[in-house]
């Protein structure tokens, strides 16, 4: 111990569990505390100690066991950096124990000249795509990767596009040419070598198959592709290669104002909808200190349930589809339109709403959404009935699926596994309740939780969720609290246009806050949800601008796909792709 245990509550943050344990054991002097909008315990540690510091946090008791984030930003241009360590570029590592219901920052400043950090990976696995990422969009170097190369964009493209002086718009880039021979350049970069991917060949007599799966193959769910290396019909090592759907949406966030930003969101994820919404505007609230009524807490909740619905609808539709059965996606898709029918009927929209505000929601309830509502939860639990008794029960779904592409609550945690993906494997962890937000805590529903994460439970998880939305929309529906549809408060926006009419004043702000966007206080605010396919963030960093200095997504379907070959080594193609039916994921939530 390099301090008094009494001494420690003197420094900053030591109101922070984690903060007290790692002052005792670092010292305070090689530390520096942040403080954020969020309150969530943030600490820059130099990169000499960043690995010591990283395995201390992974092998405390109660440890932060997941490394549920890693990524970078670039600090050059940002100019509210009073008491933060001098940086060019700064790393982040987002970690969380499940424990103890709680995470903490580690932060390592780093100079232009010198852009090289440890690689994590020897203490969590999934560091591996995380660093590979920020080496793609940002040049940072992590010492030690086994395979440091581009994952998001092609392996010709020139520079890292998150960095400040890349261009965020189109009009910036010289017209597109695409000649003979750039052509040909591209097309070698497509070409697969299996020893550029950590693959071995056979031996000088025999050789392993290599199965080329997508990126336009039904089962891969997108533009997604899987190279797999057989043995047989035995699947000796595969590779998931992504980045063909990648749309640069955080390079975006730094040219669209707070509020314009919102329809981005809703691309993400593109079967959440609103779900997409809820995680950023809960985020710039938080930074803008706005506090929304109750009726807009409890609107959010349950149109964010509706399109839990729809998502898990679609899920399970396809998985069934995947595994031999072919009827039960269109009964699912009847009862996807009939959830859409009331979507549209509140926002206007179905599938991309974009509905929610920064304050509030886009507009009221409209007269007789109760009875569409109403209508939508008692013609919903029999037909989840007839899918479980019908469908799930069957014994060739049973039979694919059951002990099927196992993993273990220990392995989840380490791939940073999150959603109906952990709870499969007896782990009771959902953020509505472990750290309810938008008013969760007020709702009565249960959490299921399975006990071998088998590909079978984690599409029963998602059955008996949908009970549990149905469950709370009808709360909402039964206790739907009278108010205003938006905050009162300056930042939020657009502001009412009601009170343009009173005076000039108001009229200007109204005028500023819809054309320019509203002026955020400069901080860091982080906000996690329990999404449609695990824990969803937005990570903001405001410069006391009109536009985010840098939004960070974290999506669950990142992850997960990561995760694919430690499960699947060993086991027949058929298994593979329940797998990929049983992860749920969307290309665009991995990609963004």
């Amino acid at each position: 111990m390099t301090e008094d245990v009494q001494g420690l509550h003197e420094y900053p943050g030591s109101k922070h569990e984690v903060v007290r344990e790692l002052y005792s054991r670092f010292g305070a002097e090689g530390l520096v505390f942040q403080e954020t909008v969020d309150s969530l315990p943030t600490l820059w540690v130099g990169r000499s100690l960043l690995l010591d510091v990283l395995q201390f946090l992974r092998s405390v008791p109660r440890p932060y066991s997941m490394l549920y984030d890693l990524s970078a930003v670039d600090e050059r241009l940002r100019q509210h950096r009073a008491g933060l360590p001098a940086a060019d570029f700064t790393v982040f590592y987002h970690l969380l124990s499940i424990e103890r219901n709680s995470d903490v920052r580690i932060k390592v400043a780093l100079t232009e000249a010198d852009l090289q950090v440890p690689t994590a990976i020897p203490i969590w696995p999934n560091a591996n795509w995380y660093e590979r990422e920020v080496w793609d969009l940002f040049g940072i170097v992590f010492t030690g990767h086994p395979s440091l190369r581009r994952i998001l964009l092609p392996p010709t493209w020139t520079g890292h596009p998150l960095r400040k002086e890349y261009p965020a718009r189109a009009t910036e880039f010289d017209p597109f040419v695409l000649n003979a021979a750039r052509q040909d350049l591209e097309q070698e970069g497509l070409l697969f070598r299996p020893e550029e991917w950590g693959m071995e060949r056979g031996n000088a007599t025999e050789d392993f198959m290599f199965l080329n799966l997508g990126p336009n193959h039904p089962s891969a769910h997108g533009a997604f592709r899987i190279v797999v290396q057989l043995d047989g019909e035995e699947i000796v090592d595969c590779v998931p290669d992504i980045g063909y759907h990648h749309r640069g949406a955080e390079k975006m966030a730094e040219r669209q104002t707070w509020h314009s930003f919102i329809p981005y969101t809703d691309r993400i994820d593109y079967l959440g909808g609103v779900m997409n919404n809820l995680p950023y505007v809960l985020a710039v609230e938080k930074l803008a200190g706005i506090r929304v009524p109750d009726r807009v807490q409890t609107i959010r909740v349950m149109m964010a349930e509706f399109f839990r619905i729809t998502s898990h609808l679609l899920f399970l539709g396809t998985y069934i589809q995947d595994v031999g059965g072919m009827t039960p996606i269109f009964f699912m898709f009847t009862d996807r339109m009939k959830a859409y029918d009331v979507i549209e009927a509140i926002t206007g929209f179905r599938m991309h709403p974009a509905w929610y505000r920064i304050g509030g929601v886009a507009h009221d309830l409209p007269r007789g959404w109760d009875k569409l509502v109403r209508e939508f939860v008692e013609w919903m639990p029999k037909r989840l009935d007839e899918y479980e008794k019908a469908a799930m029960k069957n014994s060739i779904v049973i039979g694919r699926t059951q002990h099927v592409a196992e993993y273990s609550k220990e392995e989840a945690i380490a791939w940073g596994v999150t959603g109906p993906g952990l709870r499969a494997t007896g782990v009771n962890y959902d953020l509505r309740k472990a750290r309810p937000y938008s008013g969760y805590e007020n709702f009565d529903f249960e959490v299921p939780v399975g006990n071998c994460g088998d590909a079978y439970q984690r599409a029963m998880l998602r059955l008996e969720e949908m009970r549990q939305s149905v469950r709370i929309i009808r709360q909402c529906l039964e206790n739907m609290p009278s108010g205003d549809y938006k905050a009162d408060h300056p930042l939020t926006c657009p502001p009412p246009k009601e009170r343009t009419l009173k005076d000039i004043e108001t009229l200007i702000t109204h005028f500023l806050a819809v054309s320019w966007g509203p002026v955020m206080p400069a901080g860091e605010s982080c906000q996690l949800i329990e999404a449609t396919k695990g824990i969803n963030s937005y990570y903001l960093t405001s410069d006391h601008s009109t536009m985010s200095y840098r939004t960070r997504i974290r999506t669950p379907s990142f992850p997960h796909l990561q995760q694919i070959p430690s499960v699947i080594r060993g086991s027949m193609i058929p298994d593979l792709i329940a797998l990929l039916a049983s992860i749920d994921f969307v290309m665009a939530d991995v990609d963004r």
